[in-house]
């Protein structure tokens, strides 16, 4: 299976990366091919709501960063969205994409399997993000191949002593 795994942080090596790369290395280890994509200094802009997409099978008016990610969505089998929590969501930086994904909603997505990857400075902060995700799913049927949750993430490389390093592991391990 090909395996696009989009990592939100705006950090270099910072705890979201670290658990999307764990989850990369477990997949791999199964046989999965990884496309991994840093969207730290990708320029991606908001959607402009102008639906040029539906009117252009797919394809978006703006010409930023998201045009080869659009392209590369075509090319998977699976899309694992990593993204740290800011004020109970996704960042911004994920969030433009998910918008983005917008464009694919003229023409379909070639894949229909996701998964979710999170982590927080504190706990109790999952909820709108979790509820966004499952109900994209079941709007897009996309199936939930898991999500990871990993709170209380105040420091680079806490992560690394998290039980959410191993479970991201093994959610790639498990996609066989």
């Amino acid at each position: 299976m090909r395996i696009l795994v989009i990592n939100a942080s705006p950090r270099e090596g910072g705890n979201t990366q670290q658990l999307a790369e764990a989850f990369s290395r477990g997949a791999e280890e199964v046989g999965n091919e990884i496309v991994f994509l840093n969207l730290r200094g990708k320029k991606i802009a908001g959607c402009l709501g102008c639906r040029y997409c539906y009117a252009h099978e797919g394809k978006c008016v703006q010409r930023d960063d998201m045009q080869q990610i659009l392209k590369t969505l075509d090319l998977v089998d699976m899309v694992v969205f990593a993204s740290p929590i800011y004020w109970f969501d996704m960042n911004a930086q994920m969030k433009a994409v998910v918008d983005r994904m917008y464009a694919k909603g003229a023409t379909g997505f070639a894949f229909n399997k996701v998964a979710l990857i999170l982590d927080a400075g504190g706990e109790h902060v999952f909820d709108a993000a979790v509820t966004q995700y499952r109900l994209t799913c079941n709007y897009l049927n996309w199936k939930n191949m898991g999500i990871v949750l990993a709170p209380n993430m105040e420091k680079i490389g806490g992560a690394s002593a998290s039980p959410a390093m191993r479970q991201a592991y093994e959610l790639g391990k498990s996609l066989r």
